[in-house]
């Protein structure tokens, strides 16, 4: 059976530190209003208890992509370990991706006029090489899973705030974080 890919985040083990969005700057040389990878605050209160958590968040790679079925000129494929790959060749820049995906994932260049979005760095991982926010986590809060040989009896599909799952079936997976604790669990 071939890999399929997701990412797997640990809010537990994320200190919104931003070492993932600025590796993947970095990679890339993103514009500075680029970010295919966002650290977002979580609300204090979603875990039942006052507490500051984050949850790094870049394309979701989804079953049933929404950018992939709204794109009029095929800008965008999936491969078969379901990373879903945009193609800045065939882009137009008409941002009709951008209003179909429900996590607000694609983003415009203004520069080149195009769309851009996390491609779970499909090159790199071909290498064998890690993805460039996976390798900058100094917490290992991102890591890729094979959503096929993984047990999730401790994963989520949805944080609070997420949007419905049934839309786009997002490959992303999360590890919630355990309400408190004070220090962050060994790994």
């Amino acid at each position: 059976m071939a890999k399929k890919l997701g990412f797997l985040v640990d809010s537990d083990r994320c200190v919104g530190c931003h070492s993932c969005e600025m590796a993947c700057k970095n990679e890339y040389q993103q514009e500075p209003s680029i970010r295919w990878r966002k650290v977002y605050p979580l609300r204090e209160d979603a875990f039942g208890s006052a507490a500051r958590e984050f949850a790094s968040m870049a394309c979701n790679h989804c079953e049933d992509p929404a950018c992939l079925t709204a794109c009029p000129v095929i800008a965008y494929t999936k491969r078969e370990d379901g990373i879903v790959i945009h193609d800045p060749q065939r882009c137009i820049g008409c941002r009709m991706c951008m209003l179909a995906c429900p996590y607000k994932v694609p983003q415009f260049n203004e520069k080149v006029k195009k769309v851009e979005k996390c491609h779970m760095c499909a090159a790199r991982q071909d290498r064998g090489e890690k993805p460039a926010c996976v390798a900058g986590c100094p917490m290992e809060a991102i890591s890729v899973i094979d959503l096929n040989n993984n047990n999730f009896s401790k994963v989520s599909r949805t944080l609070p705030g997420f949007p419905d799952i049934g839309i786009t079936k997002p490959t992303t997976r999360f590890i919630k974080p355990i309400v408190g604790v004070q220090v962050r669990r060994e790994k």
